[in-house]
């Protein structure tokens, strides 16, 4: 989702990037289970049905209100893309905002009973509040489409439209050839994907102060040392 940003800022000429730090990173559509199940809603363009649509209106007008992506963010581009492409504006309304303050309405409305329609992202919080297959429901799309051009169809057939993703550690090239243990770290550290949403939680219940952080880390290194020492070892004798 990012290719584009990162050529544009130079690419591998500007940047060193080696090696995946998380990888298999889910994103998309959800709704709510319960309506999922009731309505027989597996698709985003089963919204297309004017009924469909009304069960997620928020704001009155019969469409249905999609909790969406902050402006100027890749997943933007996007949604805004399928909308277009399946033709889907006449019957869903992308709500953009704060994000977290988005969700966090969207949460809840859940909590409520109401049926709920969003985006996100994987890692993050939200799916450990609004869980898949047991609160909500993954939406797939009729077919890839997106400004990447990307096929984002899964080996199990299902599609949810977006590119399942991998985080990277991104550095100057200059610096990271100055430094080649940091390199050479930034290459070989991996966290499953799994650690990262569950320090997202820790965040979001309030541990959020820079302290709180460092001991989320210290924690997870202290569950995982012969990784971590393995980690630095390896650092180390790059430097020589």
């Amino acid at each position: 989702m990012h290719n584009g940003m990162y050529a544009n800022a130079g690419g591998d000429d500007t940047f060193y990037r080696k090696g995946t730090y998380i990888s298999g990173a889910a994103q998309g559509y959800l709704i709510d289970k319960k309506t999922a199940d009731k309505y027989g809603i597996t698709k985003i363009t089963d919204l297309k049905d004017p009924k469909l649509a009304k069960l997620f209106d928020t704001d009155g007008d019969g469409k249905a209100d999609l909790t969406g992506c902050q402006a100027g963010w890749g997943c933007e581009g996007v949604i805004e893309h399928q909308l277009t492409e399946f033709k889907l504006r006449d019957s869903i309304t992308h709500k953009q905002g704060q994000y977290a303050a988005i969700i966090s309405d969207t949460i809840a409305r859940f909590n409520d009973g109401e049926p709920v329609l969003y985006y996100t992202w994987t890692p993050y919080w939200v799916s450990g509040k609004l869980v898949p297959g047991k609160d909500v429901v993954w939406l797939e799309v009729p077919y890839s489409a997106n400004p990447n051009g990307t096929d984002t169809a899964l080996p199990n057939g299902k599609n949810y439209g977006f590119d399942i993703n991998s985080e990277r550690i991104v550095a100057n090239k200059e610096w990271a050839e100055a430094n080649p243990a940091a390199a050479k770290l930034f290459e070989i550290m991996k966290l499953p994907i799994n650690a990262v949403s569950a320090e997202n939680m820790m965040i979001s219940n309030g541990q959020d102060s820079v302290k709180e952080i460092e001991r989320h880390a210290d924690q997870w290194i202290q569950a995982n040392q012969k990784t971590f020492d393995q980690w630095i070892s390896a650092a180390k004798k790059a430097a020589h």
